[in-house]
């Protein structure tokens, strides 16, 4: 379980002279990201973005296949051989679908070298005609581009559309072409639109993708090169050490004489393994492989254990120290380092966790889920035995606190890694798997650095037609239509604003989600007066939240496939599960208070803004699940008025506050009277002709 920071369609699995090919330079690429953290390149970072994204771009062509619609794919001639051996033929059409589906075509090939001339073109001192002649020449020509500068610009916008399409499929590079448009048609659209601009020529929009600090070479991918590539080499260097077996194997231990031991291992697995990744489908397959047959074991269906897995999975993305991209993106953006960006995470994962492990507590109380004896060692003797793979984590913490910046924290922890694996003999990085992590993790890179270089076509263009201000306008505009209050104003701008996140979600992977919801959105809360880390964890948030939202939900289809439950259940079920975290943000923004969540205002704001908010997590998950734990079942009024009192507590202020506290108490005496009027419930185990029985895995 390589991490990766980007959920994306499946790769090819390279063979033969592709597979060096690739092998080399991934160890190529990594071998520059690891020296450009203590000896950058003379040129500076641009320079340096340039050869990395000439690097590893032209890695996808070969990667990742077209993968194109069956009307488009070219016909091949049927041999004689075929129409006389029906049977034959579909043996030898299979096998030869796998063997090509290993081996980049013609075409790869072709568009992998044209990849290499464009990104490479602006560095290399060749002149070609008034273009061309190195990179300060390149440089000089911004806002004045020559025709063959134009020309290998637009190659290369094609070229990341592409890329873009095959590793994270149609949509986002439909979203690219519509900035795109925008930017080109905006000056048609009437002055009088708050949208409408001055309109931008070809020329002026290349300008700003290809030779300009907003696009192509933007933060995004800045954040690509220098900081997510160490994170995926850590991930596989950590992997490979052993690291992720034995987090399954702490949860299962910590956790096996409990009656809810399969569900608490899956939720706990998330949360370790997410330390170390970046992507929810990722570590839901992962979490999924292992925890899986506990869970049926224990009677879990197959959609209800997928909606576990998938919740869990996700927090990934939200769990310190190595939390998605946009992360990284959002430090870059606020000029904060990155472990301010961990700090304001800390507390929203706990919280996250809380309600996905309450609701694993109330599901098992309801639905009588059977005792599963866990067959493992004591906690404590893992821990004293593999309990190393923890140094590397922390590590990167105390570096940070140091002043350490997070390159160099993450080289270091990658170094130690690899000298605390010869502690275990089966999982000793020797040179040849140190080479295998890092070929492992440049290829993890590959779909988020097409992403967020396409990133820089959004950035750009809204940077040069002033949308974001327009957007941010309108917005607040809206707001403003239905009410002058400005305090329902600012609930009103964040409600619309985590509906716009949400519905941007189901369309882009997270970190375009990101960076588009940063540019558009980001400016409304701040307008505002929102704080600008909270401003940038509500749009973070609500972006990390697509991967569980229906109808797309990535985290929920990887689920589905680990346990083979119905697709549109098991999402319906991961959003029940993490339906707490659609709220929590909106307490980020809301109120002044809602700067203790993200650690931010002393010791008391953050100790009442925790509890709570801990407070409302509980009550949630309890409406949202229907059972008290200790109690028994709720009713559709008592389900009703638990959630109203759940989402008032968010409002953390003393009066909402005190209101949402009343609601939850009123809610849990209606479930004591209805217990009490009709006899002590029976559990669902009781309900059973025969007594649960334990199997041992």
């Amino acid at each position: 379980m390589a991490a990766q920071f980007e959920d994306e369609k499946p790769g090819r699995v390279l063979a033969g002279p592709a597979a060096l090919l690739l092998g080399t330079v991934a160890l190529a690429v990594g071998a520059l990201a690891l020296w450009q953290v203590f000896r950058p390149l003379a040129q500076g970072s641009k320079y340096y973005l340039i050869i990395f994204l000439a690097g590893v771009l032209p890695l996808v062509f070969l990667a990742y296949p077209a993968d194109l619609p069956r009307w488009a794919r070219p016909r091949r001639p049927r041999r004689a051989t075929d129409r006389t051996d029906q049977a034959a033929s579909t043996e030898r059409t299979d096998s030869t679908a796998r063997t090509a589906s290993t081996r980049p075509t013609v075409a790869d090939w072709l568009l992998a070298a044209l990849t290499v001339a464009a990104c490479l073109y602006p560095v290399l001192p060749i002149r070609i005609g008034t273009g061309g002649g190195g990179y300060n020449a390149f440089l000089d020509r911004q806002g004045l581009l020559a025709p063959t500068d134009l020309v290998l610009g637009t190659v290369l916008l094609l070229l990341l559309l592409e890329a873009c399409r095959r590793t994270t499929g149609w949509i986002l590079p439909a979203v690219c072409l519509l900035f795109l448009g925008y930017g080109y048609y905006g000056g048609l659209l009437p002055q009088s639109w708050p949208v409408a601009h001055a309109g931008l020529d070809f020329g002026q929009l290349v300008d700003a993708f290809y030779n300009s600090d907003s696009g192509f070479y933007g933060t995004p991918l800045d954040v690509a090169a220098s900081y997510i590539v160490l994170f995926t080499i850590y991930g596989a260097v950590l992997e490979l050490s052993g690291a992720g077996r034995f987090f399954v194997d702490l949860s299962a231990a910590a956790f096996r004489r409990s009656r809810t031991a399969a569900g608490r291992t899956a939720v706990a697995s998330g949360l370790l393994l997410g330390t170390v990744s970046g992507s929810g489908a990722a570590t839901t397959v992962s979490i999924g492989a292992v925890t899986w047959p506990l869970l049926r074991r224990a009677g879990y269906p197959p959609e209800r254990a997928g909606g576990m897995l998938a919740a869990a999975g996700v927090g990934a993305i939200l769990s310190p120290p190595t939390l998605g991209a946009a992360a990284f993106i959002i430090a870059e953006y606020l000029g904060v380092s990155y472990l301010q960006v961990l700090g304001w995470a800390t507390v929203p994962t706990v919280l996250y966790y809380l309600g996905i492990l309450l609701s694993v507590e109330i599901d098992a109380r309801r639905s009588g889920v059977r005792p599963v004896v866990l067959d493992v060692g004591s906690p404590w003797r893992l821990l004293g035995r593999f309990g190393y793979h923890f140094a590397s984590l922390i590590a990167i913490i105390v570096l940070l606190a140091v002043g350490v910046s997070a390159t160099r924290a993450v080289v270091f922890a990658i170094v130690l890694t690899a000298a605390l694996s010869w502690l275990d003999r089966t999982h000793r990085l020797t040179p040849a798997r140190l080479v295998t992590a890092l070929v492992t993790g440049v290829r993890g890179v590959l779909a988020v650095t097409a992403v967020c270089a396409a990133a820089g076509i959004i950035t750009a263009t809204t940077t040069k037609t002033g949308l974001g201000p327009q957007a941010a306008a309108l917005l607040i505009g809206g707001a403003k239509a239905a009410t002058s209050d400005p305090t329902l104003v600012l609930v009103l701008t964040a409600l619309l604003a985590a509906v716009a996140l949400s519905l941007l979600g189901l369309a882009v992977p997270v970190t375009a989600s990101f960076v588009i919801g940063w540019v558009i959105v980001g400016p409304a809360l701040l307008d505002l007066g929102v704080a600008a880390p909270a401003a940038a964890m509500f749009v973070f948030y609500f972006a990390v939240l697509s991967e569980v939202s229906p109808p797309t939900a990535l985290a929920a289809v990887a689920a589905a496939a680990v346990t083979g439950g119905r697709l549109v259940p098991t999402m319906w079920q991961t959003l029940r599960y993490a339906l707490p975290a659609y709220l929590t943000p909106i307490a980020f923004v809301i109120t002044p208070a809602g700067l203790g969540l993200l650690g931010i205002g002393g010791v008391p704001r953050i100790a009442f803004a925790a509890v709570v908010t801990a407070l409302s997590v509980a009550v949630l998950a309890v409406a949202a699940g229907g059972w008290l734990p200790g109690v028994g079942p709720a009713g559709v009024p008592e389900r009703v008025l638990g959630a109203l009192g759940g989402v008032t507590l968010l409002w953390l202020e003393p009066v909402p506050v005190g209101v949402g506290v009343a609601l939850a108490a009123v809610a849990a005496a209606g479930v004591l009277v209805r217990r009490g009027s009709t006899g002590r419930p029976r559990t669902p185990t009781e309900v059973r002709p025969r007594t649960p029985t334990e199997e041992k895995l």
